[in-house]
């Protein structure tokens, strides 16, 4: 009897001249897909009405065997009880484009015929287009709240860019009043609404203690968000592109390949392999790494964000032997904590800005004329982080066994 696939028969499936479809013996209809250029993904293969039909599940590695069997398992139990997934994932598709007044489409419609038409007009899109889309884009406008618009701007703000939160404000204003204009709703909800507040939070990196307490606090905390808050930490990545990371972002060598970015350039990030660790872990629940419901990214932050302050302190109030209280920080300090990190490790300036795509600290002349990708020297530069965070997590922990010894003897 022929022995169900492996982990390590799957690594070692080799790629010829032609696509290979290999049998997963341990499930019927499951198979592993080999393409000629090595790349690797999982499909059933079942029958509709009598005709052959074939439903693409996900990319090896970031799907594993488990994952792909129990993704092929709750296929293969629809199609028993009648139902045709392929054909349901190209009807919600459809559903979703054909969706004539969503904030995606309009947001189309505002672009081409107005503001296309300005001198400001691509920046207002830009900033829309990444703060906005993710959150709204298959919402129907008409079903935009006053309460929705607060909620994200305090979003923007909690992530401390009160100055962004004010000009989507703005700008989502601007929208609204034209959809109003168009009929597409009969009342802006952002009539009357004020700017968020411009008070600016304090920057700052966490301490050696703060990372370790803080990992700690992920560990106690569900998917995705302890895993989300580690992916954080560990690459510097702004938190609303770790957000909407995708499976089909990652390649096979582990490369998280960005084609959209707050300043709008291409971005790579070398994923260091307690990185690929994280997202290997993840349950596929959708296109998203990170999602709470399988269909929309993780944006809202605040509740996750404040149970692990909250956790922090209780972890170093035990650490310590008396009550600790930490300092209020941001997601958006992990950024910062990530780049003061790689300054301490001796990573220049460029490959500190290239790493976390913060390109305004490269002179424009060398952005436009140097076309080296710096995946490698960013590979090592996010590598070596990653290993003093390992460090840092393991340092207490060491700690804890020496002292459990002494105490022992």
């Amino acid at each position: 009897m022929a022995r169900a696939l492996t982990t390590k028969a799957v690594e070692a499936a080799k790629p010829s001249d032609q696509r290979r479809e290999i049998p997963d013996p341990g499930l019927t209809g499951l198979y592993l897909i080999v393409q000629p250029s090595g790349a690797k993904s999982w499909a059933i293969r079942y029958r509709q009405a009598g005709k052959p039909k074939k439903l693409t599940l996900g990319k090896w590695p970031i799907m594993g065997v488990a994952a792909a069997r129990a993704a092929a398992s709750q296929a293969l139990e629809g199609i028993e009880q009648g139902h045709d997934p392929a054909a349901e994932k190209r009807i919600k598709k459809a559903a979703r484009i054909s969706g004539k007044n969503t904030v995606s489409v309009q947001l189309d419609n505002f672009h081409r015929r107005h503001l296309s038409t300005i001198k400001t007009g691509e920046a207002v899109m830009q900033s829309l287009r990444f703060n906005v889309l993710p959150v709204w884009g298959d919402r129907e406008v008409s079903d935009i709240t006053r309460r929705d618009i607060v909620h994200l701007l305090d979003e923007i703000i909690d992530d401390g860019r009160a100055t962004t939160a004010n000009r989507v404000k703005a700008y989502l204003s601007k929208f609204l009043s034209w959809c109003e204009d168009r009929g597409v709703i009969e009342q802006s909800p952002a009539i009357g609404l004020k700017m968020p507040a411009r008070e600016k939070a304090r920057d700052r990196p966490l301490s050696d203690d703060e990372i370790r307490w803080l990992w700690r606090a992920c560990d106690d905390e569900p998917k995705p968000w302890g895993a989300f808050f580690k992916m954080l930490l560990l690459t510097g990545q702004r938190r609303g592109e770790v957000a909407r990371m995708q499976w089909d972002d990652i390649d096979s060598a582990g490369v998280w390949r960005l084609s959209s970015t707050k300043n709008g350039e291409r971005h790579d990030v070398p994923l260091p392999p307690e990185a690929r660790e994280l997202i290997e872990a993840m349950p596929v629940k959708g296109p998203y790494v990170f999602t709470t419901n399988g269909t929309a990214p993780a944006l809202s932050l605040s509740k996750p964000t404040a149970r692990l302050a909250a956790r922090m302190e209780e972890i170093a109030t035990e650490e310590v032997g008396e009550t600790i209280t930490i300092p209020h920080w941001r997601p958006h300090d992990l950024r910062h904590t990530v780049k003061t990190g790689l300054a301490a490790l001796g990573v220049s300036l460029e490959i500190r800005s290239r790493a976390t795509n913060h390109l305004s600290d490269i002179p424009v002349m060398d952005r436009r004329y140097n076309h080296h990708d710096f995946e490698q020297e960013k590979r090592r530069a996010l590598e070596a982080w990653s290993k003093r965070v390992i460090r840092l997590r393991n340092a207490e922990t060491m700690k804890n066994v020496v002292q459990f010894e002494t105490h022992a003897k």
